[in-house]
C-alpha cells in the first residue's frame, strides 16, 4: 500500500521532472549551431532527456515492483 503510494509520488515527480526539461527556457538554452558528434546540440538534448525520464521511470517501477514482492 503505501510503497504503491511512493512510486505514485515519485512518477509524479518524474513527470514534473520531464516538463522541466521540454520546457522552453531550457530548449532555448541548448537552441544552437553547436554540434556534438555531428547531431545539432538540441537535439542531442532532447534525446538525453527523454532517455533519462525513460531509464528513471523504469528504474522506479522496477524498484517498487521487487519491494512488493518480498511483501
Amino acid at each position: 500500500m503505501i510503497s504503491s503510494l511512493i512510486r505514485g509520488q515519485r512518477l509524479i515527480a518524474l513527470f514534473l521532472l520531464g516538463c522541466l526539461l521540454f520546457n522552453y527556457p531550457l530548449l532555448y538554452i541548448f537552441n544552437s549551431k553547436s554540434q556534438i558528434f555531428g547531431i545539432p546540440l538540441l537535439y542531442a538534448y532532447i534525446f538525453a532527456a527523454w532517455a533519462l525520464l525513460i531509464s528513471l521511470m523504469a528504474w522506479v517501477v522496477e524498484r517498487a515492483g521487487r519491494k512488493d514482492s518480498k511483501d
